[in-house]
């Protein structure tokens, strides 16, 4: 049985392009196309293909919403494509949304014709396909988000007087003026700071001040 495609794409060329790249795959047809979110779901109802091809920045409705909406709550024997997103974008936002929506891939659109159509094979079976570049920006944001666990770990660990010690450094605040916000002395927080710098480890002020951040200690 072929591979029945949904081309989503706001340019009637990029879907000209897609059609043409899939068509030379046997096990692959497309059976329609969209140029909005709002067209792709309602065209994926009626037709319900096994794949959905969705570009993200569309008018109307974009790709995002339109795939939240086909992968969202609803009857359970409603049908449900993949959906593996097609775009230029690899923003760290748009991935984690569409994956969050349960998107089955994202990939960006200079990706080869051969992957592209391996890709949607893959899909089907459930297996996650992703950009190298957006494999990439994930593991990226993994290590940043666990780098801000352990941040707030550490911060966790001081005392309520270290932390605002801590919480002034990173507001690029000076000794003197710590001190003035936490009625010390500019030698009582120099003494703060040099104990911290031993007890966690750091070279100097601007790695205090970039804990600060990744603890949270700046938000609001």
């Amino acid at each position: 049985m072929s591979l029945r495609v949904l081309l989503v794409d706001d340019d009637a060329l990029v879907r000209s392009a897609l059609r043409m790249v899939l068509g030379g795959a046997e096990d692959v047809e497309v059976v329609g196309e969209a140029a909005d979110g709002a067209e792709a779901v309602t065209a994926a109802r009626a037709l319900e293909p096994d794949v959905v091809l969705m570009d993200i920045r569309m008018p109307g409705t974009d790709g995002l919403a339109a795939t939240e909406e086909l992968l969202g709550r609803g009857p359970r024997d409603a049908h449900r494509p993949a959906v593996v997103v097609l775009t230029t974008f690899d923003a760290d936002d748009h991935v984690l949304r569409a994956l969050r929506a349960g998107a089955a891939g994202f990939l960006l659109k200079d990706t080869p014709p051969a992957l592209i159509v391996e890709a949607l094979r893959t899909a089907v079976t459930g297996t996650p396909v992703l950009s190298p570049s957006v494999t990439r920006l994930l593991i990226a944001r993994a290590v940043r988000e666990t780098g801000d666990d352990r941040a707030r770990a550490v911060v966790a660990g001081l005392s309520p007087r270290e932390r605002d010690v801590v919480a002034g450094v990173g507001r690029g605040l000076s000794n003197a003026e710590v001190g003035a916000e936490l009625f010390l002395s500019p030698a009582t927080v120099k003494a703060h700071v040099s104990r911290l710098l031993t007890r966690l480890d750091l070279e100097g002020r601007v790695q205090l001040a970039v804990l600060a951040r990744d603890a949270g200690l700046l938000d609001g």
